[in-house]
């Protein structure tokens, strides 16, 4: 460490290390492998001499002393590291006004001090052993998240056949490209043994999915029991289990299941592997990290798929976000197709997705900021989840719930911004025992089958038949029963 400045020069030094016990020790060995432009501080003199022993520039300095900067070259970074709470506290004061440009790196020795050393000047603190904790969790995790991936590579790698992947009904860029995804993961773990085939039920209706779908090339199946019965094997992706929002029947058998939605009550013991995550942002992003954790190459198509999925299902990296969701998309985007993804988001608008949302602004009902309009009926069932994300920015409005009906069923969709409730845990409440809800604190669906009514031909006067009791229930459950309606 010959060429660093000297005390008493006017020069200019890389890094200030104050206090050299072991933590400081090992800080400084990391540093020298980028520069030798080091000088430590310490008050034991035993210690400094051995440090110099060892070629290292240190000089003794009682730290407490307000002139123990004095004299000293100019540092970039001055670490403060003792394990005396009032020693650090003396020198990143004294820092701060000495070195006003460096950063200060102080080390903490109990969670009271962090807040004395910020306030002091430090611009990070680090306290061991928060660090230590964070690390092992970080580890952990890691850990768990290459042994799941690569059990779930083994027992694609076991199987031959046909592997039917069901997407969740009226399937959105989440699940299909979870689906294009677990078949790329299926076909590098078999060489290509293992068919896989993407099965679907309901229809692609949003503009944007519809682009999604096409501009890439997806192939994808309706679902029937002749498909179905030809699989020897069967996987569900962006769906909790057989019957929850797919056309399986609940007591189904199925091997796999991977989802970021909570599963609820339902079952899964004899299912092979399941990858059940809420606190992820997409089932994209847990595919894209069996990805990375398999070190298997991302072809551009998949890429494309799963970077859009991600983005969909966060509604543009804004809602229910992780910072695994970041780094995944991180990762993929230099991995994409740029051209299809511009077009992917400039779809053109139908002209029933207009009259829905026209419908749903015209038909709105406003009590103490929770919103509910009846857009009626409507083949393109994506359009009412667009009215949802529309009519949540109504200024008054905190949460928004809006409902139509289909051929098959009446359907829900609700965006919610009051931190009192879970909208996705009012639905499944509300229609625990008629149909199917549930979904996010901020955005939750449901489906009510119309099994009795199909071949109904009014569809919007059965709507006005049904759906009272079920809308005194939902404001039962919010505390709305006795609120009167006012206009937004």
């Amino acid at each position: 460490m010959a060429d660093a400045a000297q005390p008493g020069s006017a020069g200019k030094i890389k890094y200030l290390i104050c206090g050299c016990g072991s933590m400081g020790y090992n800080i400084v060995e990391e540093l020298l492998k980028e520069t030798d432009s080091i000088l430590i501080l310490d008050r034991d003199e035993k210690r400094v001499e051995d440090l110099r022993d060892q070629k290292y520039e240190a000089i003794v300095r009682e730290l407490t002393d307000p002139e123990v900067l004095d004299d000293l070259p100019v540092p970039e970074v001055v670490f403060v590291l003792t394990n005396d709470k009032d020693a650090n506290l003396a020198v990143v004061r004294t820092a701060e006004i000495k070195f006003p440009l460096a950063h200060l790196i102080a080390r903490a020795t109990d969670p009271v001090s962090k807040d004395m050393l910020t306030t002091a000047g430090a611009d990070v603190v680090l306290y061991p052993q928060e660090v230590v904790a964070k690390s092992a969790v970080h580890h952990i995790r890691r850990l768990s998240a290459s042994r799941i991936a690569r059990k779930l590579y083994t027992l694609l790698g076991s199987w031959e056949g046909t592997l039917g992947i069901v997407a969740h009904t009226n399937p959105d860029p989440d699940s299909v490209s979870s689906a294009m995804a677990l078949a790329t993961i299926a076909r590098e773990a078999t060489g290509g043994a293992l068919v896989t085939r993407i099965l679907y039920d309901g229809n692609v209706g949003h503009q944007e999915n519809r682009a999604f779908v096409n501009l890439l090339d997806i192939t994808m199946e309706t679902i029937t029991p002749e498909n179905l019965a030809e699989c020897d094997h069967l996987a569900l992706v962006d769906s909790s289990a057989p019957g929850v929002n797919n056309a399986l029947d609940k007591e189904a058998r199925v091997n796999i299941i991977i989802d970021h939605h909570k599963n609820g009550t339902h079952d899964t013991s004899a299912v092979d592997f399941v990858d059940i995550r809420p606190g992820m942002g997409a089932t994209a992003s847990i595919m894209t990290q069996y990805l990375q954790e398999l070190d298997i190459p991302v072809g551009k198509k998949v890429a494309t798929a799963l970077l859009y999925g991600i983005r969909a299902d966060t509604r543009d990296f804004r809602r229910n976000i992780t910072p695994q969701d970041l780094n995944y998309a991180a990762f993929l985007l230099p991995l994409t197709d740029r051209e299809i993804l511009d077009k992917i988001m400039s779809p053109a608008v139908s002209q029933e997705t207009l009259d829905v949302l026209g419908n749903a602004i015209k038909g709105r009902e406003v009590f103490s900021g929770y919103l509910f309009t009846n857009v009626g009926y409507l083949r393109n069932r994506d359009a009412v989840p667009q009215a949802a994300d529309i009519l949540i920015n109504l200024e008054g409005v905190n949460t928004a719930i809006v409902y139509g009906i289909t051929d098959s069923n009446i359907i829900f969709s609700a965006r919610n911004r009051d931190i009192r409730i879970h909208i996705g845990k009012v639905l499944e409440e509300a229609l625990a025992e008629i149909g199917e809800g549930g979904g996010h604190a901020n955005m939750a669906a449901a489906v009510i089958p119309l099994n009795y009514f199909s071949l109904v031909k009014e569809k919007e006067d059965l709507l006005e038949l049904v759906i009272d009791p079920i809308l005194k229930k939902i404001r039962r459950i919010v505390g709305l029963e006795d609120e009167a309606k006012h206009e937004v």
